[in-house]
C-alpha cells in the first residue's frame, strides 16, 4: 500500500537535508538526457521519513488470513509488521505464529511487491516482558550472549545482504521492555521480581543497545525503539515514585553509549505498539475544568488518575521533546501503532456528557471503552483504529499496524504449548485485576488462543468497531 498523505511538517535538520542531497547526487542522466533514479542508492541516503512516498509490505500470510474472514478484504491489503518472536521464526518455523515465511523469505517477498519499506519487530530479549506471562519468550533472563550471537546476529546479517539494498528496513525494537524498568521495579508496589531481575542483570539494557546499534550500522535501516504508551508512562512527577515519563526518557538516553549505540543509530520511536490506547479523546480535554476543578487533579477520576495525557498523540509528541532532551537527535520521528485503538461501534459516544460529576463525565465521554488503561489483553469491544498513513500530525512519522489485527495477545486460560509462552490472568475475562490495573476487571475476551495466534472472533469484533468505519 502506497502512503501518500501530503507531509504537514518537515524536519530540516542537517542529516536530513545531507540525504537529500546524496539522494539527488545519485541520479544519473542517461544519453536520451532523461533523469534516472539507482534505487538501491536512494535507499542508502538515509531519509528524514522513511514512509513518505513509499509502498509498505503486505504480508502475504496475514493478508490471506485477514481476507478469508467475511468482510476481510477490506484491509487484507494493508502492510504489517512481520514479527521475530523467537529464534526459528529467522529461518521460518512453520507455526501459527510466524507461519513459514523466514526473515529472508519476507525480504524476497517484499523485493518482489516493489515495496520500500518493510517492517520488522525485534522481540525476543532474555525475560521478554517481566511484567507479563502470556508473551514471556524462549529466552531465560541470563541468555544475553544467545541474544546477540543466534538472534540479533543472524538478523543483522541477512538484512544486509546486498540484495535487500533497496529496502528501507524499519525495525520496531523490543516492545514492552525497557518502561518495566521504570514502572515495575522496586521499590514501586507493581514491582514484580522478574522485572527486578532484569534491571539488576541489565540485559535489557544491553540487549536494546547492541540490538539498535548493530541493525543500526546498515545503510537502509531506520530503528524505531518501542516508547510504551501514554497510559503506561504517561505520568511526569516530582516525585521518582510516581514518575514515569522523565524517567523513561532518561532511561533511553542512558542506552546511549551503551555497545557502542550512538544517537544517529535510533530513527525514533514507537508507542501503543500492540495497544489500545486511542489517538485522542475528541469529547474532552485532560486538563478540563469540570465542577471548579481540572480533571487531571481530581482523585475521584480514576480513569485519568492524575495523568498527564489522554491520547497518544499528545503523549508522542511530548514524549518526543523529552527523548530530545535526554540526547537524541532533533530530528527523530514517532509512529504510532493503530491497529487497535478506534474503539468504534454502538459504544462510541457521540459527543461530551453532560454531566457535572467529574468522574461520571469522564466515563460517558471518554471513547475507550476499556475498564482501565492498564488493559492491554483482548480487549473486548475494541475496534480498527486508522489505516496506516503517512505524517498525520507534527513530529509522527506514521501510523501503523504493527500488531496484525486478529492475532491473539494471550489465551484466556492456560494452554501447554512449546513457544515459552504462559498463562496471564490478565487475559482471562473472570480476572478482576491487580495493582498494576488498579484492581479492575480484565475487560479480555474470551475462548482466546496463545499470543499471536489468529482469532476469527477477534478480527470480526475489529472490523465492525472500526473507527474510522471501513467502507
Amino acid at each position: 500500500m502506497t502512503l501518500n498523505r501530503s507531509r504537514r511538517h518537515r524536519r530540516l535538520a542537517a542529516l536530513a537535508a545531507a540525504a537529500a542531497v546524496a539522494a539527488v547526487s545519485a541520479m544519473a542522466v542517461t544519453t536520451a538526457g532523461a533523469a534516472e533514479e539507482d534505487p538501491v542508492d536512494a535507499a542508502q541516503a538515509k531519509v528524514d521519513n522513511p514512509y513518505e512516498g513509499a509502498q509498505v509490505y503486505v504480508n502475504p500470510q496475514w493478508s490471506a488470513r485477514a481476507a478469508a474472514e467475511p468482510g476481510g478484504d477490506a484491509i487484507a491489503d494493508q502492510p504489517t509488521g512481520v514479527w521475530l518472536d523467537r529464534i526459528s521464526a529467522i529461518e521460518g518455523n512453520d507455526s501459527p505464529t510466524t507461519g513459514s515465511m523466514g526473515l529472508r523469505d519476507h525480504l524476497d517477498e517484499a523485493v518482489a511487491q516493489g515495496a520500500d519499506v518493510i517492517q520488522i519487530v525485534i522481540y525476543n530479549l532474555p525475560g521478554r516482558d517481566c511484567a507479563a506471562l502470556a508473551s514471556n519468550g524462549e529466552l531465560p533472563a541470563d541468555a544475553i550472549d544467545r541474544y546477540k550471537n543466534e538472534y540479533i546476529d543472524p538478523i543483522v546479517e541477512i538484512q544486509s545482504d546486498p540484495a535487500y539494498a533497496g529496502l528501507r528496513i524499519v525495525n520496531v525494537i523490543e516492545i514492552d521492555s525497557l518502561p518495566n524498568l521504570v514502572t515495575n521495579v522496586s521499590p514501586r508496589p507493581t514491582a514484580t521480581a522478574n522485572c527486578d531481575t532484569m534491571k539488576a542483570n541489565g540485559n535489557y539494557v544491553d540487549g536494546v543497545s547492541y540490538a539498535a546499534a548493530e541493525l543500526g550500522a546498515l545503510p537502509n535501516t531506520y530503528n524505531y525503539l518501542d516508547a510504551g504508551h501514554h497510559g503506561w508512562i504517561g505520568w511526569a512527577d516530582a516525585n521518582p515514585q510516581y514518575d514515569n515519563f522523565n524517567a523513561s526518557a532518561a532511561l533511553f538516553g542512558s542506552l546511549i553509549g551503551e555497545n557502542g549505540m550512538t544517537a544517529d543509530h535510533v530513527h525514533g520511536f514507537i508507542t501503543n505498539t500492540a495497544n489500545y490506547s486511542a489517538l485522542e479523546e475528541p469529547y474532552w480535554e485532560v486538563d478540563q475544568v469540570v465542577s471548579g476543578q481540572p480533571i487531571n487533579q481530581n482523585p475521584n477520576v480514576k480513569w485519568v488518575d492524575w495523568n498527564d495525557f489522554n491520547g497518544e498523540i499528545d503523549f508522542s509528541t511530548a514524549f518526543r521533546e523529552e527523548l530530545v532532551a535526554n540526547g537524541f537527535n532533533e530530528d527523530i520521528g514517532m509512529l504510532i501503532d493503530t491497529s487497535r485503538n478506534g474503539w468504534g461501534g454502538p459504544d462510541r459516544p457521540a459527543g461530551p456528557s453532560s454531566s457535572t460529576d467529574p468522574a461520571t463525565f469522564v466515563d460517558e465521554s471518554r471513547i475507550d471503552r476499556r475498564y482501565q488503561k492498564g488493559n492491554w489483553c483482548n480487549q473486548a469491544g475494541a475496534g480498527l483504529g486508522e489505516r496506516p498513513q503517512v505524517n498525520p500530525e507534527a513530529g509522527i512519522d506514521a501510523y501503523v499496524w504493527i500488531k496484525p489485527p486478529g492475532e491473539s495477545d494471550g489465551s484466556s486460560e492456560y494452554i501447554e504449548n512449546d513457544e515459552g509462552k504462559g498463562f496471564d490472568q490478565m487475559c482471562d475475562p473472570n480476572y478482576e485485576g491487580n495493582i498494576r490495573n488498579g484492581n479492575n476487571p480484565s475487560g479480555a475476551r474470551g475462548e482466546m488462543p496463545l499470543s499471536g495466534h489468529w482469532s476469527s472472533e477477534q478480527f470480526q469484533e475489529l472490523l465492525a468497531n472500526a473507527y474510522p468505519p471501513l467502507n
